[in-house]
């Protein structure tokens, strides 16, 4: 992880953007799910673009967001950075 930076007004809550390479994508969204303060995770390439938006509830299991999980690792391979948005519950 390169960056970290709290940001406000992306939607109605706090928000946080790590900058990490492929290869680190997938674990980093699974890390993410387990903190379970998250009400969404936006996934978008280096230049800004958004590629993937996974939206939690509380209460989602991981085992609901395997879909999810599997095509984060299939997107993980088609950049060298990525960034991650986690907008935080209040």
């Amino acid at each position: 992880m390169s960056e970290e930076q709290t940001k406000e007004g992306l939607g109605s809550g706090p928000t946080e953007e790590f900058r990490i390479s492929g290869e680190e994508l997938v674990a980093k969204v699974k890390e993410l799910i387990k903190a379970g303060n998250i009400r969404r995770i936006i996934i978008k390439k280096s230049d800004g673009t958004t590629v993937m938006q996974i939206p939690l509830t509380a209460g989602v299991v991981i085992t609901a967001l395997v879909p999810a999980l599997v095509a984060v690792g299939a997107i993980a391979a088609l950049a060298v950075e990525w960034i991650i948005v986690v907008e935080k519950a209040e």
